[in-house]
Parts: C-alpha cells; sequence; structure tokens
C-alpha cells in the first residue's frame, strides 16, 4: 500500500474542500496575472463550480501545485492573507462569534474532530506560549502548500477577530524551504523554520487570551447595564436578561455547552445573581440550554443545506450521535425525518 493510498483510506472522510476556497485561489491568481486560458485543463473546470460545493481534496491539492510553479514561491501564503472568516464556512461563521481570540482554534478542533474523527488542529499551552499543531502529513507537494496557506490565515483572521496587529512568534513546517522567502517573512512576522518534526504556528498565550472586537462590545454593553442598575437602583426586567442570556448561549454553542459562570461573567453577574435573575421567569440555566439548543436545530434543518454533522457542531454537542439522540427526545423524530417533513 502506498503511503498516498494510506492517507486517503485513514482520511476518507475529508476528501473534499469547499469551492470557496478553490474560487478565491482561482480569482486571486488571475488577479495575479494568469488568464481563464491557463485553467482550461483543471481537474474541476472554471465553469463547473458556481454548481458545486465541494471540489475533491486532490483536485483543490493539485490546484496549489499548478499556481506554485505559474506564480513562484510564496502563492499559498499570500492567498492566505487574502482569506476571510466566511470562506470557510460554518466553521469560519462560528468563528464571528468567538469571545477571546485563541476559541477559533478550539472550536476547530471540535469541528474536526466531530465531522472527520481527526484531531487536525491540537492545541497545547505552556506558562507564556501556546502552539497550534496543524496535523496534516503531506503525501504531496499541494498539501505542503495548502498547509502554508492555513497557517498564513490564521494570521489575518486572527487579526481580524481582535481588530489588533498581533502576530506570531514562530512558525514551524515539515517540509524544506522554497527559494525565496520574502511573501514568508511578510506574511508571519516572526521566525520561520522548515525541516521540522511537525507543522505548527504559536503565539504568547497572552495574545490568544484576547478579548474579540465582538466580546468586547457585548461585555461593555452588559457592564454599562450593570452600572446604571447600581446607580439607578433600576433592575433590568427579567425578560430582558432571558433574552440576552439566549443570545449569549447561542454565540457560545459551537465551542460547547458554556457554563453559568462563563454567561455570567461576560454580563458582570456572579453565578447566583444570574440564576437568582432566571428564576424570576420560572428558568432554569439549563432550561434555556436545551431550549436553544432545540430552536437553533431545528432552524438549521430547516432553513440551511448544513449537515447534520454541523448542525450538531453548531448546537454544543460533541457527537453527532449525541446530537440524533437529544433530537429524538424533543421531537420524536430524527433529524433526517424532521428534515423531509414540508
Amino acid at each position: 500500500m502506498t503511503l498516498a493510498n494510506k492517507y486517503e483510506i485513514e482520511h476518507n472522510k475529508m476528501n473534499y474542500i469547499s469551492t470557496n476556497l478553490y474560487r478565491k485561489m482561482i480569482n486571486h491568481a488571475l488577479y495575479e496575472g494568469m488568464t481563464p486560458d491557463d485553467f482550461i485543463d483543471l481537474p474541476t473546470p472554471i465553469d463547473s463550480i458556481d454548481k458545486i460545493q465541494v471540489v475533491p481534496a486532490n483536485h483543490f491539492f493539485e490546484l496549489h501545485e499548478i499556481l506554485d510553479k505559474a506564480l513562484g514561491p510564496g502563492f499559498s501564503v499570500r492567498i492566505g492573507q487574502q482569506m476571510k472568516m466566511e470562506d470557510y464556512g460554518v466553521l469560519g461563521l462560528s468563528w464571528k462569534t468567538c469571545s477571546w481570540a485563541g476559541e477559533i482554534f478550539e472550536r476547530s478542533e471540535r469541528y474536526f474532530k466531530l465531522l472527520s474523527n481527526t484531531y487536525l488542529f491540537k492545541i497545547e499551552k505552556d506558562i507564556e506560549t501556546s502552539r497550534v499543531f496543524l496535523n496534516r502529513d503531506a503525501y504531496r507537494r499541494g498539501i505542503e502548500l495548502s498547509n502554508e496557506a492555513t497557517l498564513s490565515a490564521t494570521v489575518v483572521v486572527l487579526r481580524a477577530m481582535t481588530e489588533s496587529d498581533i502576530s506570531p512568534v514562530e512558525v514551524s513546517f515539515k517540509h524544506a524551504p522554497p527559494r525565496k522567502l520574502d511573501d514568508y517573512t511578510r506574511a508571519f512576522n516572526c521566525p520561520i523554520l522548515f525541516n521540522q518534526p511537525q507543522n505548527y504556528i504559536a503565539y504568547k498565550k497572552e495574545d490568544l487570551d484576547m478579548r474579540t472586537a465582538k466580546a468586547d462590545e457585548s461585555i461593555n454593553r452588559f457592564l454599562v447595564e450593570r452600572v446604571e442598575e447600581e446607580e439607578k437602583g433600576i433592575e433590568l426586567s427579567a425578560n430582558k436578561i432571558v433574552f440576552e442570556v439566549e443570545n449569549l448561549i447561542k454565540d457560545a454553542l459551537p465551542s460547547g455547552i458554556p457554563g453559568v459562570e462563563q454567561i455570567g461573567q461576560i454580563m458582570g453577574m456572579s453565578r447566583r445573581t444570574l440564576t437568582r435573575r432566571l428564576s424570576e421567569n420560572n428558568l432554569t440555566f439549563r432550561d434555556l440550554i436545551k431550549r436553544i439548543q432545540e430552536e437553533v436545530s431545528k432552524d438549521l434543518l430547516k432553513n440551511s443545506t448544513r449537515s447534520i454533522a454541523e448542525i450538531a457542531f453548531e448546537t454544543g454537542f460533541s457527537e453527532q450521535s449525541a446530537f440524533s439522540r437529544a433530537f429524538k427526545n424533543w421531537t420524536n423524530q430524527s433529524p433526517a425525518e424532521f428534515r423531509k417533513i414540508e
């Protein structure tokens, strides 16, 4: 059995890539001077990508190889710098509701574990540094280039989320260095190592603990409301509290089921205070979790084309089977049965 065949068997569930990424690469190559005629022989033709949602992974890796030869070393890093969160589909959309920068890696780890049973991303932390390992071994050059693009995209995504200029402290690749490093140096702004045992990107732990811009906005709003409550002696209505908690739970679910302490901290309330305020509406925190999980899953099953595994991810479940059991308890139907009903 060849290494390539072994890889295909072990990664069977990861054999397709979103057309968003495929299209983005082609569009940027055109921007850099290539022409449509240069793509006539693509295994997944340009004129077909608007009609499909995914392309075979090997077609994607082959495109990386074609562009690397045509546009020279660094195209993979340059295209990584053009990526936006929405380019990554459900996973990317989930990043927009992260509370802190490093949460994108925790969500990515959950996502790939749930959808493919592999730890594509793995996080290791020490006192000062967090290393995010990209566990995708390369049996062809296109995967090496895709790994470069993934880590390059990480840099711009984290900057967009935090609205800051944070940079990694080190980047490591298993493969050999390219002929020129100019694009790599500009993209990563840190030491870049090649021919290493593992692929990873490392950040200062304090940078990955940084609140996202969205979280800062939410926290500031809640804290202002708490100060007004104390100064004016007028409590926020129980209904408003419930509404805010529901929104925070919905944002947090892609990272797993949040705790009452986590939500209370964002709202500037102790666990005891938040529990009391919910009880004014005859609700418990667990009641709200279940309600939001059910509402979100029903909405996504009816109004989106997301897979059941993706919906399980978005509603906080660690396994698709656990989501399916819970959904059947809520509705007496499986998710697939519910989706079929008009």
